[in-house]
């Protein structure tokens, strides 16, 4: 596999690799990022294994997956971005997930700016799609700041969601 970590302004981001399982769960586990991430369901040690395995797959066969996002020269783990598939969208959306404490500060859309830029730039992207549940407004206005416009709302899985798209020729100056 590639080096695929990238540093921005203010963050590292790495793949999570098998080893960063656990780590993965706990992170996962956190009240704030499973509220809508994982429709407030704790994930066990075995999804959080599977999900690691398909991460390698992925960066493997497609050169996309999940990364970890740290602040720059520091070991503590602040979330996740990347790219995965969802809802049977035929390419992966865009994801962003933060723990309480680095939110507001223009982290995820920091991050999500470096993955957009490598979706488009590196792979060939044309168009991009992120998905948040209709409640949770803070996500939704990460997308906007990513230069995503409102493409639909529908009902997955019995809960409203709100989509936002961005295509590369229209890819315009982030706000962060």
């Amino acid at each position: 596999m590639e080096n695929l970590n990238f540093e921005t302004k203010r963050l590292q981001l790495s793949p999570f690799i098998p080893e960063d399982s656990e780590e993965f769960q706990l992170l996962n586990s956190d009240a704030f990022v499973r509220k809508y991430l994982w429709d407030d369901r704790i994930i066990d040690a075995m999804t959080a294994d599977e999900i690691m395995e398909q991460n390698i797959r992925h960066f493997e066969d497609d050169q996309f997956g999940l990364w970890k996002i740290h602040l720059k020269d520091q070991d503590t783990l602040m979330g996740y971005v990347g790219l995965w598939y969802f809802l049977d969208e035929p390419q992966p959306q865009l994801l962003y997930a933060l723990l309480k404490p680095y939110t507001e500060q223009g982290y995820a859309t920091e991050a999500g700016s470096a993955i957009i830029d490598y979706a488009f730039k590196r792979l060939g992207f044309k168009y991009l799609i992120a998905a948040t549940d209709e409640p949770h407004k803070a996500s939704q206005r990460v997308a906007k700041r990513l230069g995503m416009s409102f493409l639909e709302k529908r009902i997955e899985n019995r809960k409203p969601m709100v989509f936002f798209k961005i295509e590369e020729r229209s890819r315009n100056r982030v706000v962060v």
